[in-house]
């Protein structure tokens, strides 16, 4: 098979209708080298750079409640900080650049994804509006 490791992806498809930061950056902890008492935090696998998560809420109106919040993990040798808070909005918002996803199945036995960032920005701005075409252009 073609595809190794993680699959890339852009912002869009994973999150089309936007997201929003729903909690702090964090590190990720390794499970495998931490003991009791000592937290070691994770690495890459691939790049060997420090792990860090952060909870997002996921736009998409038409999931359910149980979905729409995701940890992103972003790849990154500092602390990330989140883009600074929208006036007048209850949740930041959030694009991550360089995506990647990696299928796993989970505990229960689901198909689930995990999502990798190697970036955190304040979502892109468009001042451009789409064309919009009436029926009557469609059908010409």
């Amino acid at each position: 098979m073609a595809i190794q490791g993680p699959i890339p992806v852009t912002f869009g498809q994973v999150f089309p209708h936007g997201c929003y930061t729903v909690g702090e950056v964090e590190p990720v902890k390794d499970f495998d080298a931490s003991t009791n008492g000592r937290f070691v935090q994770a690495r890459d696998k691939q790049t060997g750079e420090l792990v860090w998560q952060i909870p997002v809420m996921d736009a998409d109106p038409a999931l359910k409640a149980a979905q729409k919040t995701v940890a992103v993990k972003i790849l990154s040798a500092v602390q990330p900080a989140p883009p600074a808070p929208v006036a007048g909005l209850p949740f930041t918002p959030v694009e991550f650049d360089g995506l990647t996803v990696t299928p796993y199945v989970n505990g229960s036995g689901r198909l689930a994804y995990s999502i990798k960032a190697r970036q955190m920005l304040a979502p892109r701005t468009t001042t451009a509006t789409p064309a919009k075409t009436n029926s009557k252009e469609a059908a010409a």
